[in-house]
């Protein structure tokens, strides 16, 4: 199982209510963000104007380079799921995970002294039953979830309505293969390759 978030870019506004939802689900600190949007652009010279946002959260890699550093065991890819967790009883606060991250998405919780990071919310999907709160509260609809193992799974089955140039992932450079996958269809503006 593959567990992940597709989210259409084509339909994403940069409302930011995923980001809103998120922290009210997860009772997340001022200053803390599982999930943050990224302005992309604008680029170009008038008419020909791109801009795009671009939501960056846990990328719930097959190979997580955060799963490998960690000296404690705290930071695991559950076998059930497929989820990227951490086990807070575990954490000793030592950062390795969030310096072996490719994608900046792990952040330290000075009171409770572990890292914490985006969980899918498990809380409400580890049973199958519900979808992550950015998923249920995208006004645009921009976001999916689901085993991308499976064909019929919303993500599998958003995605087949796009062509290969349209489907992307964030840079892959240490084999961690990310899960998530973003649409962005030419006709909107250009994948821009974050490095």
């Amino acid at each position: 199982m593959a567990y992940g978030l597709l989210i259409n870019l084509d339909r994403c506004s940069g409302c930011d209510s995923c980001i809103v939802a998120c922290k009210l689900e997860n009772d997340l600190p001022l200053g803390h963000f599982y999930n943050k949007v990224i302005a992309l652009g604008p680029t170009g010279t008038f008419p020909n104007v791109e801009k795009y946002w671009l939501p960056s959260q846990c990328q719930q890699c097959r190979n997580p380079q955060c799963v490998a550093v960690c000296p404690t065991g705290a930071s695991y890819r559950d076998e059930k799921t497929g989820y990227v967790l951490i086990d807070r009883e575990k954490c000793i606060g030592c950062r390795y995970c969030m310096y072996a991250c490719p994608y900046g998405v792990r952040e330290f919780n000075e009171e409770q002294g572990c890292v914490q990071k985006c969980t899918l919310c498990s809380q409400i999907t580890a049973d199958g039953s519900g979808v992550p709160a950015c998923v249920h509260n995208c006004n645009c609809g921009a976001r999916f979830f689901g085993d991308f193992d499976d064909p019929e799974s919303d993500v599998c089955k958003e995605m087949a309505k796009y062509p290969p140039e349209a489907i992307h992932s964030l840079p892959d450079p240490g084999d961690s293969q990310p899960v998530t996958r973003y649409i962005l269809s030419p006709k909107f503006a250009s994948w821009k390759e974050l490095v």
